[in-house]
């Protein structure tokens, strides 16, 4: 039986109720924090940060994704600030450093950032780019770290002709994985078995496929990947992603949607109490970031996160709070996707 996107807090069995519009809105911090560099083709990275009874939670879904789908970041950051974690099973979590499509001659000074580290993501088939540019990008982070694991990230960008030829090329540098070469579920599972008869030793990972479809079993039940890559705010929170795993039956890796130490407080919460970790996370992006919103930053050290609290420091909150139009912007967004939980309407795209 196909499984159902995720619940709102209203009505999920054993959850926190979802609290009046006037307590989020009483207590929500709208910030823009520069980036290092530009990442999904953004340079300023807007947040709304909510300040809960259990801690802070976070509710930034990209500026064109709809109510319905950002609900299910609004039942991430309830469950962080109203409900809380489950409990770990480990403290350290290992992560990758993630390098933008920027040039070849950029990597040292991006990796740099992230100190050591054992493993490394690239993106990859940036539009306006060209494998010519991926190739030279990958074989920096292979110059600059030879005995680190390289996973690419495609997202969804190429199709499938596009991806076996490019990923049969970059294997020759080592790829551990590569995420979600192109966009949907049926491309990924040509990809992987065209890849397997070719006997090109690419592992495909899962990620749009698992966080954007309605039942994000799907890609599990179609053979469509080696792996999946799950997201704490795009699936719902935690406890939802720690069901999808369990039932998709497949390793997984726990990455960001490009965070605040906020949103990564919950990453760090979903990796630490998964049963098994078996690669490197995607939740060192705050390194991406020229500011934060704690003076405590969730940042790798020796290419590991350790699980702690964090807490939204009230002066960067004021130093870096958003124009008030884009504040505006965000509290009516958020009055909108409550409206889409209180009303009882599944999360779905």
């Amino acid at each position: 039986m196909p499984a159902s996107p995720p619940l709102p807090p209203s009505s999920q069995p054993g959850s926190v109720q979802l609290p009046e519009l006037e307590v989020l809105l009483a207590g929500a911090h709208v910030v823009s924090l520069p980036m290092r560099v530009k990442f999904r083709g953004i340079l300023q990275r807007e947040a709304l940060l909510l300040d809960g009874p259990r801690g802070w939670g976070e509710f930034c879904p990209f500026p064109e994704y709809g109510d319905r789908e950002a609900s299910r970041w609004l039942a991430a950051a309830v469950e962080a600030g109203w409900q809380g974690f489950p409990a770990p099973v480990r403290q350290l979590i290992p992560v990758n450093a993630t390098i933008p499509a920027v040039a070849a001659d950029r990597v040292p000074e991006i990796l740099a950032r992230f100190g050591r580290v054992d493993a490394v993501k690239i993106k990859v088939a940036e539009p306006g780019q060209s494998l010519d540019d991926d190739a030279a990008r990958v074989a920096a982070v292979r110059a600059a770290l030879p005995d680190a694991a390289i996973r690419v990230d495609a997202n969804g960008g190429w199709d499938v002709p596009t991806a076996v030829a490019a990923l049969t090329r970059l294997a020759g540098v080592g790829l551990e994985y590569a995420e979600q070469p192109v966009p949907d579920i049926a491309g990924l599972a040509e990809v992987r078995r065209r890849l397997r008869a070719a006997g090109v030793p690419v592992l495909i990972a899962a990620d749009e496929s698992v966080r954007k479809e309605d039942d994000p079993l799907k890609v599990a039940r179609a053979g469509a990947a080696d792996l999946i890559v799950v997201k704490v705010a795009p699936l719902g929170g935690v406890r939802r992603a720690l069901e999808i795993v369990a039932q998709a039956g497949l390793p997984a890796v726990v990455s960001s949607a490009l965070d605040t130490s906020v949103g990564i407080r919950a990453g760090l919460a979903l990796a630490a109490a998964l049963p098994d970790l078996p690669y490197a996370c995607g939740l060192g992006t705050v390194s991406l970031l020229a500011a934060d919103v704690t003076r405590d930053s969730l940042v790798p050290d020796d290419g590991a996160i350790r699980v702690r609290d964090v807490a939204a420091d009230p002066g960067l909150l004021a130093e870096h709070a958003a124009a008030p139009e884009r504040r505006e912007w965000w509290l009516e967004r958020l009055r909108r996707v409550h409206a889409v939980l209180a009303a009882g309407q599944e999360p779905r795209n």
